[in-house]
């Protein structure tokens, strides 16, 4: 009896970006990637090739500071408008502007993209520990995972457009050296879909990672690399099941 072998899929995954250990998270995402040997994937560290985008079933990014130009949002929602499907990791929303009294804004300048993903950063506190509520726990992405406790870099995000949270946390008090540094009670997105047209983004804000020479500018040398949640076993589980949802066709 013969066996059908798997038909090659194509992905395309942007990984650059300022203040994280690229290079780590770059590396961990691709080893992910390859347990599926029928998965042909590209890298770069901008979103200008559409044209790729486009022959790809779906799109990874890890990134921090980093947009894609105006014409690049709008072809990649077209892609997701017709089946396309996004894994957004981490800072993939955020924008970064430093003022002249040091804090850190995060301004409202590229709406196009950040009502595409659903959620815009603003602010993060200090890393540290926080409990993963799984709100939805009939989902591909979540189900059989508990509750759990991590510590992250918890990012403080704005909803911009209806979004369907699968894990949550829930923040009050200081993000110290934002803008947006005073937080009251807030629900905070952990894991959460975004549908547009025929497509499908997954977003999961987890997954902080700095090495010894990633603050050019700021430090030469940063004495106490990060891996916070790629320091854990379920953080692993949920980027395995963001990607074999995105392997899928369909939903």
């Amino acid at each position: 009896m013969s066996h059908t072998p798997p038909k090659r899929i194509d992905a395309h995954f942007v990984a650059a970006g300022k203040y994280h250990d690229i290079d780590y998270a770059r590396l961990e995402l691709l080893k992910l990637l390859a347990e599926h040997p029928y998965v042909r994937t590209t890298v770069a560290c901008d979103y200008g090739d559409i044209d790729r985008i486009k022959q790809c079933r779906f799109l990874v990014s890890y990134t921090c500071d980093l947009m894609p130009t105006k014409e690049e949002a709008t072809a990649i929602r077209s892609w997701l408008e017709t089946g396309g499907k996004w894994l957004a990791l981490h800072g993939t929303n955020s924008i970064l502007v430093f003022t002249e009294s040091g804090l850190v804004d995060a301004p409202n300048d590229r709406p196009d993209v950040m009502e595409m993903l659903g959620t815009q950063f603003k602010a993060h506190p200090p890393i540290g520990p926080f409990r993963v509520e799984v709100v939805n726990r009939d989902h591909e992405l979540t189900r059989g995972i508990d509750d759990f406790d991590v510590v992250d870099e918890l990012y403080l995000s704005h909803t911009t457009a209806p979004i369907d949270t699968l894990m949550q946390t829930h923040f009050e008090g200081d993000a110290t050296g934002f803008v947006d540094g005073k937080w009251g009670a807030t629900s905070v997105p952990i894991l959460y879909t975004r549908d547009i047209g025929k497509g499908r983004i997954v977003y999961n804000a987890l997954g902080h990672c700095r090495g010894h020479y990633d603050l050019p500018g700021m430090a030469d040398f940063y004495p106490h690399p990060e891996r916070c949640a790629w320091n854990y076993d379920v953080y692993y589980d949920l980027l395995r099941r963001g990607i074999e949802w995105a392997l899928r066709e369909g939903d």
